[in-house]
C-alpha cells in the first residue's frame, strides 16, 4: 500500500493543504519549525487514530480555530482507500470511504505505518516505558483485540489506583478491580510474549547483517508477572500476586505489579545493551528493531507498511544512513530533513522532493536533475 494524497485543514500550522505523493520516496526539506514533522504526524494518525507526539488531540488543532481535518487517499490492493479524521475540541470523528465509523479502533488493520524518529534511536537506553510503547504501538496496529484489551486495562488500572488513594479503600471494590486488570492484563502479557519471540528472530538476523556478523543481538520479553503457560494460568498468577502485594499497594497508594511494569531485554555477547552497550551498539540495536518492525508487519498482514523517517538520518553516521536507506524494497518512504548527504541521495532512484517553509509545501521538479541539491534555500544537500 502507499499514500497517494494528503489533505489538511487547520492541522497544526497548516490552514489548508492538499498534496500528492510519489509512491516510492518523498523527501521534505526545510529548516526546523517549518512544519515537516507535522506532515508525518498527519500520516501517522491514519494508522492508530492518534499522534506519536502528543496524547492530546487538541494540540493538533491550529491555534485560533475550533476544528481540524485530516484526509488521505491511499492505494491498497489495487483500490483507493479514503480515510478522514475530524478533530473537534475534545471529540474525534472517523470516516472510511465516506462511511462514518463509531469507534477509532475501526481504523485499525487498514493502514500500517512504521515511524522512526530520533526518540526511537534512544529506545534501547531510555526507560522501560519507551520499550513498552514500542511493543504496544505495533501490536495495536496488528490487532484491534489487543488495542481494546490495552485500553480496558489502562482504564481498570486507573480506577484501582484511584481507589487505592482513598483513605480507607473497600476490600470488596479492590477485588473487583483486581479481577478486571488480571483479565485484560493476562491477555496483554501473552500477546506481548508471542510478539517478542517473533521480533527476536527477525531482529537477530537483521542485526547480524548490519554488523557483518560481528555481533549477535539477543532480545527477550521481561514480564513483571511471570509467565504461566496459558491465559487462564496467567490470570490466576496475576491475581495471586495482586493479593500478595495488596498491603504494599495500599501503603504506596498505587498498583506496583502488572504489565505496566514490563520491559524488553536486549543483550549482545551476554552484556545488557540497555545499560552497558556503547552508543554505536545501542543505535544499531534500535535500527534492528525498527527494520524488524517492517518485516514483521509484512509477514503478519501481507501488506508493506509505510515508513516515516522523521529527521532521523541526521542522528546516524553515514554508514548507518546508507544501511537504513538501502534496507527497503517496495516500501513507500517519507523523509524529513534540513539537509541530505549526496551519497545517500544518489542511492535513491524514484523520489519526489518537497520544500517546506512556514506551513507551505512546494513540490520541486526533479526531472533529469539526478539529486535534490539546491532546490530551495530552506532545503539543501551536503557534498
Amino acid at each position: 500500500m502507499y499514500f497517494k494524497e494528503l489533505e489538511l485543514v487547520n492541522f497544526r500550522n497548516y490552514e489548508n493543504l492538499k498534496i500528492g505523493f510519489h509512491e516510492k520516496v518523498n523527501i521534505f526539506l526545510g529548516e526546523n519549525a517549518q512544519g515537516k514533522t507535522n506532515l508525518l504526524e498527519a500520516l501517522y494518525i491514519m494508522s492508530l487514530g492518534k499522534s506519536f507526539r502528543t496524547p492530546r488531540d487538541n494540540d493538533m488543532i491550529r491555534f485560533g480555530t475550533d476544528f481540524a481535518r485530516i484526509r488521505t487517499v491511499s492505494e491498497k490492493g489495487g483500490e483507493d482507500l479514503s480515510v478522514e479524521i475530524g478533530l473537534i475540541r475534545n471529540r474525534k470523528s472517523l470516516k472510511i470511504d465516506g462511511v462514518k465509523k463509531k469507534k477509532i479502533s475501526d481504523l485499525l488493520e487498514h493502514i500500517y505505518i512504521v515511524i522512526f524518529s530520533p526518540d526511537d534511536l534512544r529506545i534501547v537506553k531510555d526507560e522501560p516505558e519507551k520499550r513498552r510503547r514500542f511493543i504496544d504501538r505495533e501490536l495495536c496496529q496488528l490487532s484491534p483485540v489487543y488495542y481494546d484489551d490495552l485500553l480496558r486495562y489502562r482504564k481498570a488500572l486507573n480506577q484501582r489506583n484511584f481507589l487505592l488513594r482513598e483513605e480507607r479503600p473497600a476490600e470488596s471494590l479492590l477485588e473487583i478491580w483486581d479481577e478486571e486488570i488480571a483479565s485484560y492484563g493476562s491477555r496483554i502479557i501473552m500477546r506481548r510474549g508471542a510478539f517478542a519471540e517473533r521480533l527476536k528472530t527477525i531482529s537477530r538476523r537483521i542485526h547480524k547483517e548490519l554488523t557483518e556478523g560481528r555481533e549477535e543481538l539477543d532480545l527477550f520479553y521481561e514480564p513483571d508477572i511471570p509467565f504461566a503457560g496459558d491465559t487462564a494460568g496467567q490470570k490466576r498468577e496475576f491475581l495471586r500476586i495482586l493479593e500478595e502485594n495488596r498491603q504494599r499497594d495500599l501503603a504506596r497508594r498505587t498498583t506496583l505489579r502488572g504489565p505496566h511494569r514490563d520491559d524488553l531485554g536486549m543483550k549482545i555477547g551476554g552484556i545488557d545493551v540497555r545499560k552497558y552497550g556503547s552508543q554505536g551498539q545501542q543505535r544499531t540495536s534500535a535500527l534492528s528493531l525498527k527494520l524488524a518492525e517492517l518485516t514483521l508487519i509484512e509477514e503478519e498482514t501481507g501488506e508493506k507498511p509505510v515508513l516515516l523517517l522523521d529527521d532521523v538520518l541526521s542522528e546516524l553516521d553515514r554508514t548507518r544512513q546508507r544501511q537504513l536507506i538501502t534496507s527497503f524494497g517496495g516500501v513507500q518512504i517519507f523523509i524529513t530533513a534540513t539537509e541530505l548527504d549526496r551519497g545517500i541521495v544518489s542511492r535513491l532512484k524514484d523520489y519526489a522532493v518537497f520544500c517546506v517553509k512556514q506551513g507551505k509545501v512546494k513540490k520541486q521538479d526533479c526531472t533529469g536533475c539526478g539529486d535534490v541539491a539546491d532546490h530551495e534555500k530552506n532545503g539543501r544537500v551536503q557534498a
